[in-house]
Order: structure tokens, then sequence, then C-alpha cells
């Protein structure tokens, strides 16, 4: 792809740009998706609560999957002061399954400042400097649940704007020509609804195998679709081989007690209860099976952005060594084990272990 003719492409865009937020919020008022942290089109501000959760939660991570994640949260936990006075374990044990565990915490550190100070910042910069808000999350909590004026770029917006553009820079380094490109196009009214509206298009309509040209309210502006090139974009380097690591999880037991430990709160999985391991990470190997006997029950396999992991589940009657915990193996569900780990019980439990 030719980069001069990309950037031809996009100076003719944003000359044109006053038209492609009316298009697509005259889409939106039709087509919205209706998602429980969401307000109707029309009705009154979201709660920022709401929105800023679920916008945690949907990091690396599918709307179908959040949904009944948040609607537990939200019944367990109705406001941020709620969430602030919830112990942190049993957030944590909340949030298992959902992946990227580091979010749980912060989760629980942003509610405590938030409620510390009565509200949420209703600025892009105020909400910037709260614990675990990154530039995108502070930009569309800022358009969603105050209809701030925000550049909003998640995947689906960036796959959208560098088609609409064909920005033909690979990634990561188009991403300030993508963000540049959205900024051009962000109206300065309904910008909620502009954000929300983009995301929908990208998740339904310009989805990243074959897009729905002929039903996208954006076509007759879209670079992209004018080359019959539309799925070449956004432009992706090279995929790297990921890493492939071997580790051993420990099953260890006391009548009808499994043993726990808790991950160092820095790391994988971290703060998060989980079975004895031979400490694998993502860049190193497990140190192996510790001395004892030990039977092999089976293996986990499971990836990671950054490393596929082969877990071996290893039963025996060792000592337990270090600080950890008795759980009841009838109670295992409510101890909140990472998916990888539940998976390896998963695996003892099967065997009668």
């Amino acid at each position: 792809m030719d980069a001069r003719a990309s950037h031809a492409e996009m100076h003719a865009l944003t000359r044109d740009g006053r038209r492609v937020a009316p298009a697509l919020l005259d889409w939106y008022d039709v087509h919205a998706r209706s998602l429980p942290w969401r307000a109707p089109v029309g009705a009154n501000a979201p709660d920022p609560y709401r929105v800023w959760l679920s916008e945690v939660m949907l990091q690396q991570t599918t709307v179908a999957a959040v949904i009944p994640y948040f609607e537990r949260f939200t019944t367990r936990w109705p406001t941020v002061q709620a969430l602030a006075e919830a112990p942190e374990d049993e957030v944590m044990a909340a949030w298992a399954g959902l992946g990227y565990y580091s979010r749980a915490r912060r989760l629980v550190e942003c509610a405590r400042v938030v409620a510390e100070c009565g509200c949420f910042p209703q600025d892009e910069a105020g909400l910037r400097a709260l614990p675990g808000l990154g530039a995108y999350t502070a930009a569309a909590v800022a358009a969603i649940a105050f209809g701030q004026r925000a550049v909003v770029v998640d995947a689906n917006v960036e796959r959208v704007v560098a088609r609409l553009f064909a920005i033909g820079e690979p990634l990561p380094a188009a991403r300030a020509a993508i963000r540049e490109a959205t900024d051009s196009i962000t109206p300065d009214t309904r910008c909620g609804d502009f954000a929300q509206a983009m995301m929908d298009l990208g998740s339904g309509i310009c989805t990243v195998r074959a897009p729905k040209c002929l039903l996208c309210p954006l076509a007759d502006f879209c670079a992209a679709r004018r080359q019959g090139s539309a799925e070449a974009y956004p432009v992706k380097p090279p995929k790297a081989a990921k890493p492939r690591r071997k580790g051993h999880a420990l099953w260890i037991t006391r009548g009808q007690e499994v043993w726990l430990v808790r991950r160092p709160a820095k790391g994988m999985l971290g703060g998060m209860r989980a079975l004895p391991d031979d400490g694998w990470t993502a860049r190193v190997d497990g140190s192996g099976a510790p001395q004892g006997i030990w039977r092999e029950l089976g293996q986990v396999t499971h990836v990671f952005t950054h490393a596929t992991l082969d877990l071996a589940v290893l039963a025996g009657d060792a000592v337990p060594e270090g600080d950890g915990e008795w759980w009841p193996v009838a109670q295992l569900d409510a101890a909140g084990l990472p998916t990888l780990y539940a998976r390896a019980a998963a695996i003892a439990l099967a065997q009668g272990e």
C-alpha cells in the first residue's frame, strides 16, 4: 500500500470530515446496542461508576464475556462507595476468569480514591490521574459519562479509522496517525454517543474479517472501500512467535482440603489464590517437580499474551512449605482461582484426588 496515497485519502476525508459524525450518529440512533452499562439514546447521562467499571472490564475482553461479570458486580456492589468498602480478596475472587488480574487490584484502589473524593472527576485529565485509568479509559469515561469531547480509540475504533482513511503505516507506528484522524472526525456534541457508535460500528459492521460494507453508514466516505481492500487495514506487522513455557502445579491435600497459596502481587495472575507451582513465568520455565513422590494427573495448556504455558498437574503427599491456607475442596469455586488453576484443579478432581 502506498503511504503517499493514504495521506492523500486522509486529507480528502479530513476536508469532508464534518459529514462523518452526522451520518454515524443517525445510524446509531437506530442501531445502538442495548448493553447493561449504557443509557438508552436520548436518556439522561449514564452512571459514571457503571461506565468506568464496564470500560475496565472490557479491556482485552469481549462484551459477551463481560456482561455476566458486570451484572454480578453491580448487583453485589451497586455503587463506587460499596466497591470501595469491599475486601480486596472478595473483589479478586469475583473477578476470577476475566483475566489481566492486575485490573481487579487497581479497580479497588481507584474505587477507594473516588469514594474518598466523593465523585469521579469529570474531565479527561482528572480521570487520567486515577489509579488504573490509562489514556483510553479516561477518554472513554470523559466522553460517555460526562459528555466531554475526547478522542476515544479502542481496537474497534482503530480498525474503523484505519480503513476510513486508508492509513497504510503498520501498527503500532500507525497509532499516532489513527488518533489524529479520529480527532478530525470527532464532533463537539454527542461525544459519548459518537464514541459508542464507533465501537458498535467496529463490533458489528466494520469487523476484522468480511466487513459488511454494504450496510455501513460510512461507506461513501471510506477510502479502503474505494480501494476494494478494507480487510487489508489496519496494517499489522508480522507476528512474533510466542515462546512456549513449561511448569508444574501441585495438588496437595489433607482430608477434604487442598493447599492454596497467594501469588505475588506483581507478576502474572498477581494477588490471586492458586495452587502452588514451580515458579514458571512468561520468561522462563519452572524449576521442575520438587523432591518427593508425585503422580502426574494431566496437563493444562494456557495461552497468555506473551507466552504459551504447558502446566503439568502433580499430586502428592508432601508437607506444604511457605505461606498458604487449607481450603475446603467442596468450596473450591469460592476461592476465585484464575482460569489456569481452576482447570488444573478440575483435572485433579476428575481423577478423584
